[in-house]
């Protein structure tokens, strides 16, 4: 029987070592007795381009490298702060980059994966940025800046999101019910899962007639959280410690 996680919204970062070390544990404890792992965004706090130092983070990559080096076969999906994840760096660690969204074939039926940011549409502001930002021409003028240079835009871009975040009500930044049905009915799926709100839960809807599941996976900023998968029809919701 297959074993299949999938965890979203690390934010690994230097500053922050403590859950760094509770990623390698996890790897070391859970992963390597997986049949695969589901990274859905947000793996780092911000990626600036495939030639980033990843300062503090080396060991963390190696060991990703070594679970796929074990056959774990493990994707990696673009997040909001880590969409300049490339080709080089999949390659480094041994993942293969999945869209958002994603239609993966569990057990032959289909499982919708996405990071979760675009189903947040009264988030208007957010929604402008994020078109802003993955268009492939500004992308493309970006990465063709020196290192430090992107560090500081990086820098004045996270200054303004995280002031901007303060003055927006909690429901603004949640899924909109609409896109979530959206998502659902153009997609042809039953199950859900994403993260990105950083609001763990199970939930139960009902979308032109048929019962269907949306899972929703939480952060690593206190803890581990993740969801083990057997099968379409058993899942479960687990904290790591």
């Amino acid at each position: 029987m297959s074993r299949i996680l999938f965890i979203s919204d690390l934010h690994l970062a230097p500053e922050r070592p403590d859950i760094i070390q509770l990623f390698e544990r996890f790897l070391d404890k859970q992963v390597r007795q997986a049949t695969a792992l589901y990274i859905l965004g947000d793996l780092v706090e911000y990626w600036l381009g495939d030639d980033d130092e990843a300062r503090g983070l080396a060991s963390t990559f190696d060991k990703i490298r070594q679970i796929s080096d074990l056959g774990v076969a493990v994707f990696l999906m673009h997040g909001n702060r880590d969409f300049l994840m490339g080709k080089q760096l999949a390659k480094r660690l041994g993942c293969t980059l999945i869209d958002d969204p994603h239609v993966a074939q569990i057990d032959h039926q289909p499982v919708l994966l996405m990071h979760g940011d675009t189903l947040c549409t009264d988030d208007v502001d957010y929604q402008k940025l994020r078109a802003f930002l993955r268009n492939p021409a500004w992308q493309q003028d970006f990465l063709s800046k020196p290192l430090a240079e992107r560090i500081i835009m990086a820098r004045a871009l996270r200054e303004k999101s995280t002031e901007e975040t303060r003055n927006k009500t909690v429901d603004i930044m949640d899924v909109n019910s609409q896109a979530v049905e959206q998502a659902f009915v153009k997609n042809n799926t039953r199950l859900l899962i994403h993260g990105h709100t950083h609001r763990p839960n199970i939930h139960q809807l009902v979308v032109n007639n048929q019962s269907v599941t949306r899972i929703v996976l939480g952060d690593w900023y206190t803890h581990g959280s993740y969801l083990e998968f057997s099968n379409p029809d058993e899942y479960r919701l687990l904290a790591f410690h």
